[in-house]
């Protein structure tokens, strides 16, 4: 089915393996970037690259806590660091890949919601994601027009799931297309509160996110042992 069986994220967070540097006070461990390497490094020594433990708790996690409101903190963490809720981070699409500030996926202010139009592709978490960062165009062409926007996907209008997209690597990680038409989001899920702060927001994350891939990236390697001589 290339993606884990749904009740992995709440077992996992019955464990305690979510949201561990996420503070306490919004149901997560309350320890560091560290702790969360642990995680990540003994899974690529295990072999499994199917479970987007990465994605959830230490990228989209860390939207949340470092953008949100206080209420959105206290709405989505909790749920999040039990596995109630799966996360994922829609930022590539057909014609933006690396180059985010291509992004065309738009975000349209209509009295208290967005209207989002565009399409995403390769988002991993895709198939069971309940909470979506969506790398959105709010403003004008390049790095100032884009903002992150979160929609919650249970039951929302105008969102839908495309295929599962076969890869050579991560065979079995839940990787997707997603389509939005006239989908309604809140304008209260605009992490910031401002418009235009997006392209900036991901500055500030992506460092982290680069690290924990190379952490996995050297599990993954040691396998394969030291070179011969």
């Amino acid at each position: 089915q290339h993606a884990v069986d749904r009740e992995v994220w709440t077992k996992a967070g019955e464990l305690g393996l979510l949201g561990l540097s996420i503070p306490e006070e919004y149901g997560g461990g309350g320890g560091t970037f560290a702790h969360e390497a642990v995680v990540a490094l003994e899974q690529a020594r295990a072999g499994d690259d199917s479970w987007g433990f990465v994605v959830h708790s230490i990228i989209v996690m860390h939207y949340v806590l470092a953008y949100g409101t206080e209420e959105q903190k206290k709405r989505w963490l909790p749920k999040m660091c039990t596995g109630e809720m799966v996360g994922a981070v829609a930022m590539t699409e057909p014609g933006a890949g690396s180059d985010l500030k291509r992004v065309r996926t738009r975000a349209v202010r209509d009295g208290d919601d967005f209207v989002v139009n565009g399409s995403k592709t390769f988002i991993s978490n895709g198939l069971h994601c309940d909470l979506l960062v969506i790398v959105v165009r709010t403003g004008g062409e390049g790095a100032k027009g884009l903002s992150l926007l979160v929609a919650e996907t249970a039951g929302l209008q105008g969102f839908s799931r495309g295929r599962q997209l076969e890869k050579l690597g991560l065979r079995y990680q839940d990787t997707m297309e997603l389509f939005f038409e006239d989908m309604r989001v809140p304008a209260a899920n605009l992490l910031g509160g401002e418009e235009g702060t997006g392209f900036v927001q991901l500055m500030q994350q992506l460092p982290q996110e680069r690290l924990i891939i190379a952490v996995a990236g050297v599990a993954a390697a040691a396998p394969a042992g030291p070179p011969s001589t």
